[in-house]
């Protein structure tokens, strides 16, 4: 069974906001609810700042912080990795919010964040948010893909739908192997710098694991404990403010 993750490369990466665009519309977003953020920072002083992206998707944790403190057990794991959602299960009570240390999960039944509120403009159906005039994968609600229902919490899957489809043995889900292609998570397969990758961390022969090996990936906020199945390279292998995980030596 593999077990999915992500490399980002972070001297690749030109803010170019194509990531969160591809999963706005893959996932039915609201605008301004983007699962997928690309934040920014400078390294060195005026008067020669340099502007430095950050994507951060859903780290799908190896100990998830969220999935410890559901009550309903609504967050769970499957059994290749991947950090979901029940939206059957899940009350909105926001406790998975609380507990992220990422700030990842969304829960839309409050002031949009930008207006107008295409809530009112696209009225959902049913138990619903709302109706977008794109319609992404088919709801599975058990596992939270598809049009957000009313309160509930949602995040990043991974593109669950594409990639719980990918042959049984794939190591890399990559543009560049046709057979794969449509599995590739939305975020992965626009990038047009190509600084995503995405596979079998648990596969010492995948192109994930050898970039997490060779270019001393580096996981988000490591002392928290949640273990990132996310990985950062640096442009000189090294990621400001960052520390590496002991088991990628």
């Amino acid at each position: 069974m593999a077990k999915w993750g992500m490399v980002i490369d972070l001297a690749k990466c030109t803010g170019c906001q194509a990531c969160s665009t591809a999963c706005q519309m893959e996932n039915n977003r609201l605008p301004g609810e983007n699962y997928q953020d690309v934040l920014y920072y400078t390294e060195r002083k005026q008067p020669t700042p340099v502007l430095k992206w950050f994507p951060r998707p859903c780290m799908h944790c190896e100990s998830p912080s969220c999935m410890h403190v559901c009550p309903t057990k609504a967050t769970f794991k499957t059994e290749d990795g991947v950090v979901l959602i029940d939206w059957n299960k899940c009350i909105g009570c926001k406790y998975c919010m609380i507990a992220c240390p990422y700030g990842v999960r969304f829960y839309t039944d409050e002031k949009p964040l930008i207006e107008p509120n295409i809530k009112e403009v696209f009225k959902g159906t049913g138990d619903l948010s709302w109706n977008p005039p794109y319609k992404g994968p088919q709801q599975d609600n058990a596992h939270g893909v598809g049009i957000q229902p009313r309160g509930v919490v949602s995040k990043c899957t991974f593109c669950y739908h594409k990639i719980s489809k990918a042959p049984k043995g794939t190591s890399d889900l990559s543009n560049d192997n046709p057979a794969v292609r449509e599995f590739v998570p939305a975020c992965v397969r626009t990038c047009a710098p190509t600084a995503r990758y995405f596979g079998d961390i648990d596969n010492p022969n995948s192109e994930v694991s050898r970039l997490i090996s060779e270019r001393r990936g580096v996981r988000l906020l490591e002392h928290t404990g949640n273990k990132p199945q996310v990985y950062y390279l640096g442009g000189h292998g090294v990621v400001p403010g960052f520390s590496r995980p002991d088991n990628k030596s």
